[in-house]
């Protein structure tokens, strides 16, 4: 099965979160009540989205993180690449000269065009299409209701 990493699959969910308010800066504490992430987990991705560019980091008593950019323009192949690096099928289909079957191998170039159309395909998508959807005002309020252990 082809999947991306358990911690991409999070930074997705995290950055979605991020679209609520894309001015508001938001702590870690913050984002991880959002996204229902360990504080940890979330604290070691917005290191790695930050060092991509994708957010923002501010210092202090009013600091956190906020994204670099408007949702619309941060892609999956962003996110993707920011957390595993150069997205490809293979270790050819991204980087030539690291593979001794390279210059014998019929499988490359359909990995390669299997590669581009993987890249579209996430490309294509925005966090905005991702955003999480709006939770009507009253089922808000009656979550923030109800015990932690209700949850």
């Amino acid at each position: 099965m082809l999947r991306v990493a358990r911690l991409t699959d999070y930074a997705c969910i995290l950055m979605s979160c991020m679209t609520s308010g894309p001015d508001d800066v938001a702590s870690a504490s913050e984002l991880a009540v959002r996204s229902r992430l360990e504080l940890p987990t979330v604290s070691k991705l917005m290191k790695r989205l930050h060092k991509a560019g994708l957010v923002k980091s501010f210092r202090g008593a009013q600091g956190g993180y906020r994204l670099a950019r408007p949702a619309a323009s941060i892609t999956l192949a962003d996110i993707v690449a920011a957390m595993e690096g150069p997205i490809g099928m293979t270790e050819c289909s991204v980087h030539s000269g690291r593979c001794s079957h390279e210059s014998h191998c019929g499988a490359r170039s359909n990995w390669r065009r299997v590669s581009v159309i993987l890249v579209e395909a996430l490309t294509a998508v925005t966090l905005s299409d991702i955003r999480p959807p709006a939770i009507p005002l009253q089922s808000a309020a009656r979550a923030a209701a109800l015990p932690l252990q209700g949850r």
